[in-house]
């Protein structure tokens, strides 16, 4: 059965919020951020804001500079967080799947199979509009497809105002003239890679044979012509639930900034995280560092794990390098947090050359092996010396 997936987007969310609760500001460039600050960044702007170049994310001088007679406006998270709530208390009636963003304005709806209890899916979406317009005073975009990754392309076609329905097998016709950066999927990494060979649409991607692009993305062929072809899997969570993720922490009974001392925190949390995600049989995609500095400030980085692997060996590089990017402050460390999310069933394919399949196999052969000890003799038994895992790992008993 095609899916139908509705996508609520109320553009530029922040603003839309305060200009309900101040019809003056309808109309006028409006940037949301913290005026007192001496180093404030854009936190949100209108759309005449945006015209006049204001980006989120730049420094508010710089955006103050940019057109008179802008308004300034504090962020003030717990309204927005409200009107999320509302909005998701409209659509509560019409299913149980139901994906929230972050105080965004964005929401996920999955309507699959509903047309008997309220008609095809094109009305419940005319239906949220309105009473949204209605009862509180937003007027969001929507969009209708068959997976999230298009009906969120397609409100993006639509900002700031109207809608659009994606037909099922109408997703390659979208997006092949659109520009890459719009897709969802696509990194700044890839656009550097392709921008060179002058590729900077849809349809001059798709259009090369795979083997020509893996020379030039690498291991990323796979995930771009997925996101480029329209392809979305990921299903729309129930409410609620957050994505699945693993998250482990460690508070320094000193604060410090050493590498040795955040190495040696940082290299259970790994193990732990690695023999976790053996035993929900997932695989991590992504893997974070957020730390909280001695005077309060946090610093999080993240970086996207390929292949996606739950093996302590494949984890601890990729962490070791978030690490070091989440630390360049010279600032004493207090609280360290590892995250492991976006996590998938284990690929079932092994590495094509002979030398990458051994190398795989000994090492799940050698995780599982300490899995066993660790179960009969507790998890601190034994351990990796990861200071040397990027050649040959030893083993600390």
């Amino acid at each position: 059965m095609d899916r139908s997936i509705i996508h609520i987007n109320v553009a530029d969310f922040a603003v839309a919020v305060e200009r309900c609760l101040d019809p003056c500001l309808v109309q006028r460039p409006v940037i949301i951020a913290p005026a007192g600050a001496a180093r404030a960044t854009v936190y949100d702007m209108s759309e005449e804001a945006y015209r006049a170049g204001v980006r989120k994310g730049m420094p508010l001088r710089r955006a103050l500079r940019l057109e008179r007679g802008m308004t300034v406006r504090p962020p003030r998270p717990a309204r927005y967080e409200q009107a999320m709530a509302d909005l998701l208390r409209q659509a509560l009636p019409y299913s149980p799947l139901i994906e929230p963003g972050d105080r965004d304005g964005h929401l996920f709806v999955d309507v699959t199979g509903t047309s008997r209890l309220f008609g095809p899916a094109v009305d419940v979406a005319w239906r949220l509009r309105r009473q949204a317009r209605k009862t509180l005073g937003l007027d969001p975009i929507w969009s209708l497809a068959a997976n999230k990754r298009v009906a969120k392309v397609a409100s993006r076609l639509v900002k700031p105002q109207g809608e659009y329905i994606v037909a099922p097998g109408d997703e390659a016709a979208l997006l092949a003239p659109l520009p890459l950066w719009l897709i969802p999927g696509i990194e700044a990494a890839d656009l550097d890679r392709l921008h060179p060979l002058n590729l900077d649409h849809v349809h001059q991607v798709i259009g090369l044979d795979p083997v020509h692009l893996q020379v030039v993305l690498g291991h990323r062929t796979a995930a771009v012509l997925e996101a480029l072809r329209g392809e979305d899997h990921a299903p729309v969570l129930p409410v609620g639930q957050a994505p699945p993720r693993v998250a482990l922490d460690h508070t320094f009974a000193t604060d410090t900034h050493t590498s040795t001392d955040l190495h040696a925190a940082l290299r259970p949390l790994v193990e732990t995280a690695g023999r976790q995600l053996r035993q929900q049989g997932r695989v991590a995609r992504r893997i974070g560092i957020m730390v909280e500095h001695s005077d309060g400030r946090p610093c999080a980085r993240q970086l996207r794990v390929e292949p996606p692997s739950a093996n302590d060996l494949a984890l601890w590089p990729p962490a070791r390098h978030v690490l070091t990017l989440a630390t360049a402050r010279r600032t004493r460390i207090r609280h360290m947090r590892l995250i492991c999310d976006r996590l998938v069933y284990p690929p079932a394919q092994l590495p094509l050359f002979e030398t990458e399949r051994r190398t795989v196999l000994r090492q799940e052969r050698l995780v599982n092996a300490l899995d066993r000890i660790r179960k009969r003799f507790g998890t601190q038994a034994v351990g990796f010396a990861m200071e040397q895992m990027a050649s040959a790992p030893s083993i600390k008993l």
